[in-house]
């Protein structure tokens, strides 16, 4: 009986597709629980500025761009038995590679995410459409404009990889991790006991903030910290408190600039 082998590159870049859709229809699934929702059905439905058949078309859209240049990435850098052969597996390498990686997609994203907003051009042609969801849910984390998934998720994805060093066996657990944090930042839901709630203050509370019209010059941190916000001054401090009408609702604890 033959054998069927998938390379660690061909896992690197389908794992990541698989893992987005099957979380988010996890978090669909759940988004029937009104006394978890960070905003009511009504007004996801109300308040967002573009349908959800569109959001999927454009998810797919970016998904397709990420996957050509990982297989291209992979192309470049060699194969995964070279990996293997040049990287001794250890517990301290892999959490070193994993640290470096998101220290080095933070950092990408948040400058790239800040300055987005800043210029009134890139904002208003490219960014702004992912600001349609001002209600997030969880299968809209990666509707962007194909640009801006360039520049933000794919060059900064390439950019942790390449610098940390990972193999491409590696990746395959590092972005599938980062893709399921990203979904888990835009669910609109506060549920009890989720560990990346316990583990990063950078989550669905604090992402919602920064998607509602008040909060679209602060918490630009993603997918993971919140060092570079709480270090240049754009961190909105909030409160989650629970709606008369169910569920929860993020609000800021202090005053604002709305600029």
């Amino acid at each position: 009986m033959m054998g069927f082998a998938v390379s660690d590159e061909l896992l690197g870049t389908v794992a990541p597709i698989v893992v987005y859709w099957l979380y988010s229809g996890i978090y669909v699934a759940l988004s029937s629980l009104e006394s978890y929702r960070l905003h009511s059905k009504v007004e996801e439905e109300e308040k967002n500025l573009v349908s959800k058949a569109s959001v999927v078309k454009g998810v797919l859209v970016q998904q397709v761009v990420q996957a050509v240049v990982a297989i291209l990435l992979f192309t470049v850098t060699g194969s995964d038995a070279e990996a293997d052969k040049a990287q001794q597996f250890s517990l301290l390498v892999l959490a070193r590679q994993f640290v470096t990686a998101m220290i080095i997609l933070d950092t990408w994203q948040y400058f790239m995410h800040r300055y987005m907003h800043h210029n009134k051009f890139l904002y208003k042609h490219i960014h702004s459409q992912h600001h349609r969801l001002i209600v997030p849910y969880a299968y809209g984390a990666l509707y962007n404009h194909p640009v801006e998934g360039l520049l933000l998720d794919t060059v900064g994805g390439a950019l942790s990889f390449l610098v940390s060093g990972m193999s491409p066996r590696t990746s395959i657990f590092f972005f599938s991790f980062a893709t399921i944090k990203t979904v888990d930042d835009h669910c609109g839901l506060w549920l009890p006991g989720n560990l990346f709630h316990m583990v990063f203050k950078n989550n669905s509370a604090y992402h919602d903030i920064h998607h509602q019209r008040y909060g679209t010059k602060y918490n630009f941190s993603q997918p993971f910290f919140v060092m570079w916000d709480r270090i240049l001054g754009t961190y909105m401090p909030y409160s989650l408190e629970k709606r008369e009408d169910g569920g929860f609702e993020a609000r800021p604890t202090k005053e604002f600039k709305d600029d």
